[in-house]
């Protein structure tokens, strides 16, 4: 009998995992078609520009066929339209987060009157296309003389940001333990004081995944930012990458523009990464029930 058995183990032991190599393969997949495109940018970036214009096209150039001439052409007042977005979207973040912070605390908390209407208005207005009050907002910037200002961006940027941020809050609220607070009441804790010292350090992770949908929508958008602003020393980097030309009307700067693209995206990347704990526990927060 035991000299029937070892066959049918040894068959079992050489079975390709066939359900492991198709995970493997799902997931390689995954990680090529979103990370494609930005090493494709990043590349072209580098290209010389008749490797970027060669037929058929060049996908893994030659170190001959690479040059740092894109980063050059830019200079360093790149740097400065850097700046500008940064500036834009780290204050409308902040205000936002100071905002809605207490905003989704009294939702979630306190009884106050009209409570549900609120939540409705709140929720109504994150779904409503934000591209349809540029008129309005264009009208406004008008009347109050706020052209070529930042405060016409961060305004704008934080009331939209601002629903968004109030009802995912809450939800984090929501799901904290009331004991808790009912325990800083018994110690003498004041609604304010208990906000700032005990409930905001629990929801961190909530907070940090908030900031950043935030700071990128902040960082990427285009309409208003055009808009509003004309002096090119203001302009954010979204409206500076569209503005780039070639020496003709007839020729597209792909490499230029590859390099301020990267450029744009790397604080980005260096964001993400430097909260990138705090991102994942504020995403998978409440997933798991204890």
């Amino acid at each position: 009998m035991a000299v029937a058995q070892q066959p049918q183990e040894q068959q079992t032991q050489s079975k390709i995992p066939t359900k492991r190599i198709i995970l493997w393969l799902g997931v390689i997949s995954l990680l090529v078609f979103c990370l494609a495109p930005a090493l494709w940018q990043l590349l072209t970036s580098f290209k010389t520009n008749d490797a970027i214009a060669t037929i058929p096209t060049i996908y893994f150039p030659n170190l001959s066929e690479l040059t740092f001439n894109h980063y050059i052409t830019l200079g360093w007042n790149f740097l400065r339209y850097v700046f500008n977005s940064a500036l834009v979207s780290v204050i409308s973040t902040v205000i936002c987060l100071g905002v809605g912070a207490p905003a989704a605390y009294t939702l979630a908390r306190l009884n106050i009157p009209g409570k549900q209407i609120i939540l409705s208005c709140v929720l109504v207005v994150s779904l409503f296309p934000y591209v349809l009050l540029f008129l309005g907002l264009l009208e406004l910037v008008k009347y109050f003389g706020l052209g070529n200002n930042y405060i016409s961006l961060i305004i704008p940027y934080t009331a939209i940001n601002l629903p968004l941020t109030i009802l995912v809050l809450r939800s984090f609220f929501l799901q904290l333990p009331k004991d808790l607070e009912d325990s800083a009441k018994i110690d003498g804790y004041r609604t304010v004081p208990m906000l700032l010292q005990i409930v905001l350090p629990l929801t961190l992770p909530a907070l940090v995944t908030t900031g950043m949908l935030a700071f990128i929508f902040a960082w990427n958008e285009f309409i208003f930012a055009l808009t509003f602003i004309t002096k090119d020393e203001m302009l954010t980097i979204p409206v500076k990458v569209a503005q780039i030309g070639g020496a003709s009307v007839y020729e597209i700067p792909y490499g230029p523009i590859a390099a301020a693209t990267v450029l744009g995206t790397i604080p980005l990347i260096l964001l993400v990464l430097f909260f990138q704990r705090r991102i994942v526990q504020g995403i998978t927060a409440g997933a798991v029930k204890g």
